[in-house]
């Protein structure tokens, strides 16, 4: 049986790294989060003060992201692959308001984007994979067995936003994360590169009202589907 290519592009903040990560565990595929290199990138630039190098000298910046190393490893204890930068696990890191205010502009770079793609096209796909971002089915697995796309109302994932991040012990505003919402949805729609648009062969999956575990089942049908066809 053909282990599937799943890409599933969406809104931000539509659960699709729980949903892709719940996919992966259940069939045992590769899970990687394309968005969270994207955050490594921003990460990185803010850390070594090179922001202004993304709009000034994006050529030297290349160069430099070129000398370092993103990838993922898996951990055992909570069996979800987990993004490292230069050996470093900053898969908490990068959920910070920060990085969040700046992913989508730094994501938005054609260079950047170019880059971050030779790399996501890298990765084995022969024991399955499931990938979540903006623009995998439209860009970087075009041929992918199921494309899907999340979407919900932006007032629920800014409060699902919210909750994550006061779970996590970090002090925002929600106003500040529905103005972030609503400010990377016309970023990712109407940057220049790889815009985030809904494939024809998608399949669109609005959430609002969904639990994680209704999303989970109708997904697993579909993949059910594919298994038999």
């Amino acid at each position: 049986m053909k282990n599937l290519t799943i890409a599933i592009d969406g809104h931000a903040s539509t659960g699709k790294s729980s949903i892709a990560k719940a996919l992966a565990t259940k069939y045992g595929y590769l899970y990687i989060n394309s968005g969270s290199m994207y955050r490594a990138v921003t990460l990185f630039a803010i850390e070594n003060n090179l922001l202004t190098m993304t709009k000034s000298n994006i050529s030297l910046f290349i160069k430099k992201l070129r000398e370092i190393s993103i990838n993922f490893k898996f951990n055992d204890h909570n069996l979800i692959s987990e993004i490292y930068l230069n050996s470093r696990n900053i898969e908490n890191e990068i959920g910070s308001m920060k990085v969040s205010e700046l992913v989508s502009e730094v994501a938005a770079i054609p260079e950047i984007r170019k880059e971050m793609v030779k790399l996501q096209r890298t990765i084995d796909r022969d024991k399955g994979v499931v990938m979540d971002g903006r623009d995998i089915g439209s860009v970087v697995f075009p041929d992918a067995d199921l494309k899907l796309f999340l979407t919900a109302s932006a007032s629920v994932r800014a409060k699902r936003r919210f909750e994550e991040m006061i779970k996590k012990g970090l002090k925002v505003s929600y106003d500040d994360i529905v103005y972030n919402i609503n400010n990377r949805d016309m970023l990712d729609s109407t940057r220049s590169d790889s815009p985030l648009i809904i494939e024809k062969d998608a399949i669109v999956i609005d959430n609002s009202n969904m639990s994680i575990d209704d999303q989970i089942n109708k997904i697993s049908q579909l993949i059910e589907d594919k298994f038999s066809n």
